[in-house]
């Protein structure tokens, strides 16, 4: 089988691979669409070779091993990369980020991959490939846990900053907006800030591009913008400058969510926590039993696809990454079939 695999710093190719076969509880799947992820970009970066970080994909199983019951050859699947033990009451209530035995299944951007089904949601006939992928992956997956973690916190008549607008925060903008907030953009990138608008963004801050950052100095922007400090800002950068920027920004018993991975960063409870009643929270990917609640709200008309811009053949791998590492993209699908997919020309 054909594999997009990462040689060198910014460096892919396509190889071939012995296609695995499934074990006890798994099954195999021929991947029709799989997405680029913003977590990959380290990878791509550094000099880390033998890397296949793909962990969004939909497709059709094509083999069950022993023991598997729910899925069948034929079957029409999206797979979530984190998958529970199966055993643990946690995973019996479909939390499976909760687990402590969970494990992330990866090698996504690939002809074919092998998942354990309990991994693996039904996708109905006539959701699209590309939406299936963000319906069962990180594209909404991640903004709908945000927004089912905030609660009551955002909808109607409240404001939301969201720090960084790579395809997680575009994903946050829309489903925030689509809640009915007044849903703020903040971003270096000209290009992604006029997609967070087209995705429901009331408005967007242009931030300095200075690599060390004035944290202060992007909250007032912010609050200017918002007409008033705003009472969730969600960061999803991974940046140290901007969580505290969005510390600084946001409204006396606010609340700061962090959604982008980072290292450690010295927050001091007292004076950015405890003088003004700050709640701040994380939040990670997504609960398995979520898809239900999200495959509801597509159906009602979140319109997921408008998160994708640019479509591949997994051939051109190479160049998507190139587009996308450059932030020159929304979400990227790669098609491993181009000719089932349509043949989407690149860049498309």
């Amino acid at each position: 089988m054909k594999v997009l695999w990462q040689i060198s710093r910014e460096q892919v190719e396509i190889r071939e691979m012995p296609t695995p076969s499934p074990g006890p509880g798994e099954v195999l799947v021929r991947i029709a669409a799989s997405t680029l992820c913003g977590s990959e970009l380290g990878a791509y970066r550094s000099e880390r070779a033998g890397v296949n970080g793909g962990h969004e994909a939909a497709g059709m199983v094509v083999e069950a091993g022993p023991g598997c019951s729910r899925l069948r050859p034929g079957d029409r699947v999206g797979i979530s990369a984190v998958q529970g033990c199966g055993a643990c009451e946690q995973c019996r209530q479909g939390r499976y980020t909760y687990c402590g035995r969970y494990t992330v299944v990866s090698g996504m951007h690939a002809e074919y991959v092998v998942s354990r089904e309990l991994g693996c949601h039904p996708l109905p006939a006539d959701v699209s490939w590309a939406d299936g992928v963000l319906l069962t992956g990180d594209g909404l997956g991640t903004p709908y846990h945000v927004s089912r973690r905030l609660g009551a916190r955002t909808g109607p008549g409240s404001v939301v900053a969201v720090f960084g607008v790579g395809p997680v925060g575009l994903g946050n903008v829309l489903v925030q907006a689509h809640l009915g907030a007044r849903v703020v953009a903040v971003d270096v990138s000209e290009y992604r800030l006029d997609l967070a608008r087209r995705l429901g963004a009331s408005a967007a801050v242009l931030a300095p591009p200075d690599p060390d950052g004035r944290p202060a100095a992007l909250a007032a922007l912010v609050r200017d913008t918002c007409g008033g400090a705003p009472d969730v800002c969600l960061e999803c950068a991974g940046r140290q400058p901007t969580l505290f920027a969005a510390l600084a920004a946001v409204r006396i018993e606010g609340t700061v969510v962090c959604v982008g991975e980072q290292g450690p960063a010295p927050i001091s409870p007292s004076d950015h926590l405890i003088r003004r009643d700050i709640t701040l929270m994380g939040s990670w990917f997504y609960h398995f039993s979520e898809y239900g609640e999200m495959l509801e709200l597509y159906r009602r008309g979140l319109p997921v696809a408008d998160l994708v811009t640019h479509a591949f053949a997994l051939a051109d791998g190479a160049q998507a990454f190139r587009a996308f590492a450059a932030g020159q993209t929304g979400k990227t699908v790669l098609y491993p079939w181009p000719e089932e997919a349509g043949s989407p020309a690149p860049g498309a």
